[in-house]
């Protein structure tokens, strides 16, 4: 599916037209032009289109139509590297160079660069799943049930980061390198679904390869239950409501990078149940600026907000001179949603039993975005020792959450009192 993907994004860019090749009057009618671009094709004419063969590609034309296929060849490499870590596929890389390299010293310059060009991006695909490996151990380790209250003495956020901006800056940091692991294929391998357009049998399709887009999402979500757990954590009232306007201010200059994500993240733990059931600490928090950006990732109309601003941070980083002004950190549970239902909505076949072209470039569209968004390289001075802390500091369970907010304050009615005793019973072993 990748390839689907790849060739109707590409389309265009690699200078294919209807005058590559002469067509046969059949194919022609499966092949409709518009302006001299193709706009709409079966996929058996689209093939039949794009491969060479002995009558339309002599040996004759390899010079004509060589930069043409090397720019296809390293563009595809570059987008979509992972299609090339089976040894199959860089067997047949190797073949088509060879054929097209010889009749042209050039070629083989341009070639050489593409294949150094692929390794590099393939050892950095498998560092980043050796580095996604060792921080979910990491994490898996430390995610258990606090049965008790730590004491005062262990670490906290605010021992280790009390800065907002730093920290800020270090979640930008830690999004924007699991960000760059995710590649293009990621979202169409988990939710471009099999259909007439796969090839079933085909013999690449055993590879998994969402594992960094997964790992994306459980970075998410233990951010929301790292701000949780801060926040119920301490036994002080007046500690605990330094932490939430702690981690308001953070959230605002995630706002202010353009790091949409690690917002949402911090948003969502203050307002799970645990935390916004702590009435009397709430009460010491000056609230405005958290109803301000809860206001901006209001899900109303469909997000409408948010959009707003994305489209301003996007805007801002297409005119920026600088990485720190180039920075847009999606909120990625929504972006894979719309991907989702920009999948789904939309037919892979026009009724003809063309391929949907307008599909197609528009779930290219919505990756190439993210794809671009993806490669800023992080302005901000990394600090292991916060980084650390947000990858390993243990945090509460759901249930080890709820027992802490009716330690820090009391059931108000008897469902939470019930609760608090099975929690006691099942946690602490107290009755």
């Amino acid at each position: 599916m990748p390839q689907t993907l790849t060739s109707t994004s590409m389309f265009n860019t690699t200078g294919f037209s209807h005058q590559l090749h002469p067509t046969k009057e059949t194919e022609h009618e499966r092949l409709i032009f518009q302006d001299g671009n193709l706009i709409s094709a079966s996929l058996e004419a689209l093939i039949q289109h794009l491969l060479p063969t002995v009558d339309y590609y002599p040996e004759a034309r390899i010079k004509k139509f060589g930069p043409k296929i090397m720019q296809l060849l390293t563009e595809w490499t570059e987008t979509f590297p992972s299609d090339f870590r089976d040894e199959r596929m860089i067997g047949h890389l190797k073949d088509m160079i060879h054929r097209i390299a010889p009749y042209d010293e050039s070629y083989w310059k341009t070639m050489n660069q593409l294949l150094q060009t692929l390794n590099q991006k393939l050892a950095t695909l498998n560092q980043g799943e050796e580095n996604t490996i060792k921080v979910n151990a990491s994490v898996s380790d430390k995610l258990v049930i606090i049965k008790t209250k730590p004491p005062s003495i262990q670490r906290d956020i605010l021992s280790i980061c009390n800065d907002p901006y730093t920290l800020a800056q270090q979640l930008t940091h830690i999004e924007l390198e699991r960000l760059s692991f995710i590649g293009p294929e990621e979202f169409v391998q988990a939710f471009v679904r099999k259909d007439s357009l796969d090839n079933p049998k085909s013999c690449f399709s055993d590879q998994k390869k969402t594992d960094n887009l997964e790992a994306y999402v459980k970075w998410f979500n233990r951010l929301c239950y790292l701000v949780a757990t801060e926040i119920c954590m301490p036994a002080k009232k007046k500690h605990r409501a330094q932490v939430i306007e702690f981690f308001i201010d953070v959230a605002r200059e995630c706002f202010n990078i353009g790091n949409f994500n690690s917002l949402m993240a911090i948003i969502s733990g203050m307002n799970m149940s645990p935390v916004s059931r702590l009435k009397k600490t709430w009460g010491k928090v000056k609230t405005a600026k958290f109803f301000i950006l809860e206001h901006q990732m209001d899900p109303t109309g469909n997000f409408y907000n948010y959009r707003t601003a994305l489209r301003g941070a996007a805007h801002r980083s297409l005119t920026a001179h600088s990485n720190r002004e180039k920075i847009v950190i999606p909120f990625f549970s929504l972006l894979i949603k719309d991907i989702y239902f920009l999948n789904e909505g939309c037919a892979n076949r026009l009724p003809n039993g063309h391929v949907n072209f307008e599909k197609f470039l528009e779930l290219a569209k919505q990756v190439g975005e993210f794809m671009m968004w993806k490669q800023v390289s992080c302005p901000f001075e990394d600090d292991q020792n916060i980084i650390n802390y947000l990858h390993t500091a243990p945090v509460f369970s759901e249930d080890g959450l709820y027992l802490a907010s009716y330690e820090s304050e009391s059931p108000e009615n008897q469902l939470e009192k019930d609760r608090w005793k099975t929690l006691r019973s099942t946690l602490l072993g107290k009755t």
